[in-house]
């Protein structure tokens, strides 16, 4: 699976489980470290943790990858999870507004908005 058809998995399976403000922004113009990041927002530390699990069992069954590195998710305010050239970001609502990757690594045309 490609880069573009695993962040369009992720992203579809995000929407199944009602993440919200889902943003993909593409950096691979940017970094060499991956291509595209996927940020989505849980309402809380216990959806947060519900999308990253939802992640890891449905998305085996759609045909990713197994992530390389997960980290964040005991607290739940912040987990990334990598899968090489995806690298999805899941906040809540405060830690989103505190760090604002849209506005670190987005210039416009390459950043997303998903529609819910």
């Amino acid at each position: 699976m490609d880069a573009k058809q695993t962040k369009d998995v992720i992203v579809e399976l995000l929407k199944e489980k009602k993440a919200s403000d889902i943003t993909v922004i593409d950096v691979a113009e940017q970094t060499i470290v991956t291509e595209y990041f996927v940020i989505a927002t849980g309402k809380s530390s216990t959806q947060v943790k519900a999308l990253t699990d939802f992640l890891d069992e449905k998305g085996e069954e759609r045909g990713l990858d197994a992530p390389l590195r997960r980290d964040g998710v005991r607290e739940g305010r912040w987990v990334v999870i990598d899968y090489g050239s995806v690298i999805v970001h899941v906040f809540n609502d405060a830690t989103r507004d505190f760090y604002r990757l849209e506005q670190l690594w987005g210039n416009g045309a390459n950043v997303t908005k998903i529609e819910d």
